[in-house]
């Protein structure tokens, strides 16, 4: 077997491909087995230039450092270590075999083997093929070219062992069928169902980190749809798992129910909306499972209607416990936290006074909600946009006629010096008046800002 020329050609002037050619010539000149493997070769059977080239050798990690002069050391005792070769940067791992020991968070030990053993570790058999770029050979033991032509997900040996030798396998394969646009193989899906609660065992940050790929990556509607399909995501996330089913008002949510409309949203995605605003629109309305009412309004005698009040709030808090599971970093949490609870005031700037606009619209994280909020009504069925734009032409309106301050023009300390306090909530409130009053263009020079202290009432 082996690739078309035509691609092989087309990767190989690239620099990547380039300079992965000389990683694998100059191991090979050393006696050391080496080929492309995974990701860059499933991609190159698709017709496709391959962005990262992964590499897998005989060699072991000191033979690798010794032939290298920019090594990343860092994973070494997984067998894994990263190579740089001009500008370009290539991920090495050694030839491994599954470690028998493990308790389902990852292996417990590396265990360096040869590259049939290599292949058979591998997940799943699209993932476990090999290219030469010296020979040109195709090395495919698993049949992954063949599943590949049919889109089929398919665990490498008993899918039962696979999962409980490592479960992230299991979210691994739910991206993967749907970067593919695929399908599983029955196998497969059973072993997956059948193990869902497997995916406890896997710390937070694993879990996270396999999360954000699926929500960077295409079609992660699919996937979301498959984790709740296999029960995944009732261990896994249960305040989402607990959205389906959760009705809306049929007047304003034609697309369904609350888990079909954070689908819909998801579908959304652009290149422009990073992995905080995705994690935002996961979460953004997951607190409507808990505050659904469905309630008579008193004042006008109308029908009963559905209500979901304060589940902005009550989402930011269901949030803030599932990304502590996850182990997400303080900061990321706290601003993906601040988008949900603040998504549903955006009707409210219009009135607001200049220095109140000022706190919004100067906000770090102001652009990243206007993202939320847009997702948010491509999700909805009808969308109507016009809200988003009033607030887009404010938004501009306002930072032309108020540009953002470069700095403040004094500092705590020269606060406390001029008027002569210690430190404590009258610096704070100084400081916001003094802000306030460069919002308002009251105030432009350092001097102006000395001359408003003199004036400022301290009791």
């Amino acid at each position: 077997m082996s690739l078309s020329k035509n691609i092989v050609d087309r990767t190989l002037r690239t620099k990547h491909g380039e300079h992965a050619y000389k990683v694998v010539e100059r191991l090979t000149d050393a006696g050391h087995d080496a080929w492309w493997v995974g990701g860059c070769v499933r991609d190159m059977l698709l017709g496709q230039e391959p962005s990262d080239i992964d590499i897998a050798t005989s060699a072991l990690p000191n033979e690798i450092i010794a032939l290298f002069d920019k090594v990343d050391v860092q994973g070494k005792e997984w067998g894994s270590l990263h190579v740089t070769v001009g500008k370009e940067v290539f991920h090495i791992t050694m030839f491994r075999e599954d470690d028998a020991a493990s308790d389902g968070r990852r292996p417990e030990a590396v265990v360096f083997g040869s590259r049939e053993q290599d292949a058979l570790r591998r997940d799943i058999t699209v993932n476990a093929v090999y290219f030469h770029p010296i020979t040109r050979e195709l090395y495919d033991p698993c049949g992954g070219e063949k599943d590949l032509q049919e889109k089929l997900i398919r665990f490498i040996g008993d899918p039962a062992l696979r999962i409980k030798h490592d479960a992230l396998r299991m979210l691994r394969v739910v991206r993967f069928r749907a970067l593919l646009d695929g399908q599983y193989h029955p196998e497969t899906f059973i072993a997956l169902k059948e193990l869902a609660s497997h995916i406890e065992i896997l710390s937070g940050s694993r879990r996270l980190e396999e999360l954000d790929k699926i929500l960077l990556g295409p079609h992660s509607a699919r996937a979301l749809e498959d984790l709740w399909e296999l029960n995944i995501l009732e261990y896994m996330l249960p305040e989402l798992y607990a959205c389906k089913g959760v009705p809306q008002p049929a007047d304003y949510h034609h697309e369904g129910d609350v888990w079909e409309h954070m689908l819909l949203c998801t579908k959304g995605f652009t290149e422009e909306h990073g992995k905080d605003v995705r994690l935002a629109v996961l979460f953004h309305d997951c607190g409507k499972a808990e505050t659904f009412s469905f309630t008579r309004s008193t004042s006008s005698g109308q029908e009963e209607r559905i209500r979901f009040d304060h589940h902005a709030s009550v989402s930011a808090d269901l949030a803030q416990k599932a990304l502590q599971r996850l182990q997400c970093p303080a900061k990321r949490r706290e601003k993906i936290c601040w988008l949900i609870a603040h998504h549903m005031m955006m009707g409210s700037f219009f009135d607001m006074s200049d220095e109140r606009k000022a706190h919004w619209y100067y906000h770090p994280w102001f652009e990243e909600l206007l993202q939320l909020f847009w997702l948010d009504i491509a999700g909805t069925d009808p969308a109507d946009f016009a809200l988003y734009d009033r607030i887009v032409q404010d938004r501009n309106r306002f930072l032309d006629s108020h540009p953002l301050p470069k700095k403040p023009l004094l500092s705590g300390d020269e606060v406390m010096h001029i008027l002569k306090v210690s430190p404590g909530e009258k610096v704070g409130e100084v400081l916001k008046a003094l802000h306030d009053a460069q919002v308002r263009g009251e105030v432009n020079s350092k001097k102006e800002a000395k001359e408003f202290l003199r004036h400022f009432p301290l009791s």
